[in-house]
């Protein structure tokens, strides 16, 4: 079963009882952006979850740039927000991803089940005629159980112990001339983990009078086709967030892989780790 629903299903299912709609518009360079976009009008029902401060935790020496916070405190934020055992979570933004896959992630590793990302985001559902509103209705808490999915998440050190093996996939989703270290303009290094391959994120998506959908099976099937071949795939980017897309695109076709969190971020607070640069 796919991990997107389309903008005429919500509209369809927007009264449902057991629909829990969430915005996670952001932006990396502008902390303020979902918070200003959820006030200018949002999908009728939906709550925001704020990716910086509520799906991140505090900035250590080694962690990431957006360090997964406590499964508790994940489990309350999730709950503040109305989602039970039982809900249908719908997680959207512009359409871009990044947010809302990572909001999918976190509750797959959560273990609930339920979890989609709306693709064409806030845009598309608008453009069939799906409710704008400015309103914010009260929110009945939830009740989630925790089953953390181990296998879905891995460290640096499990990335450093696999980096020279021959059947171990390691994927970059950062746009190409970061991989190869020609423009970096956040981290404190360039480069890429070595032996790392190139996968951009946004190339999962299909682009139209900027309206992003993600690529077909089909397409993907044909972007991924390399990694079929590797007994294991590990996932990054430069702090955890744009490899959930990549993380998405790779479910929907049915290739098992794992995300490193700390992604290169992490990776590079470790003074002896190597990169490389080409």
């Amino acid at each position: 079963m796919s991990n997107l629903v389309n903008a005429s299903w919500l509209k369809e299912h927007l009264n449902d009882k057991n629909i829990v709609i969430v915005d996670c518009r952001f932006n990396l360079m502008d902390k303020e952006y979902g918070k200003r976009s959820y006030e200018k009008g949002h999908i009728k029902g939906a709550r925001r979850i704020d990716i910086e401060t509520e799906l991140s935790s505090e900035v250590k020496v080694h962690g990431g740039r957006h360090p997964l916070p406590s499964i508790d405190k994940l489990k309350n934020t999730f709950e503040n927000v109305g989602i039970r055992n039982d809900s249908i979570v719908v997680c959207y933004d512009e359409g871009d991803l990044s947010g809302p896959a990572r909001l999918w992630w976190i509750l797959k590793y959560l273990g609930h089940k339920n979890v989609y990302v709306l693709d064409g985001g806030i845009k598309e559902f608008e453009e069939i005629g799906g409710e704008i509103t400015r309103e914010v209705g009260d929110v009945n808490k939830g009740n989630i159980d925790i089953n953390i999915q181990e296998n879905m998440r891995v460290d640096m050190i499990y990335v450093r112990n696999r980096i020279d093996n021959k059947n171990v996939a390691i994927v970059d989703s950062r746009e190409y001339k970061r991989y190869i270290g020609e423009f970096e303009p956040v981290d404190k290094k360039c480069g890429h983990i070595p032996n790392a391959k190139s996968y951009f994120w946004m190339n999962i998506l299909n682009e139209k009078s900027g309206k992003f959908n993600l690529k077909s099976k089909e397409e993907l099937n044909k972007l991924f086709e390399e990694l079929k071949g590797y007994k294991e795939v590990i996932v990054y980017c430069g702090s955890g967030i744009t490899a959930c897309p990549n993380s998405l695109a790779l479910s929907e076709i049915g290739i098992n892989h794992k995300v490193y969190t700390g992604s290169f971020s992490d990776w590079i607070s470790y003074d002896d780790n190597k990169v490389d640069i080409k």
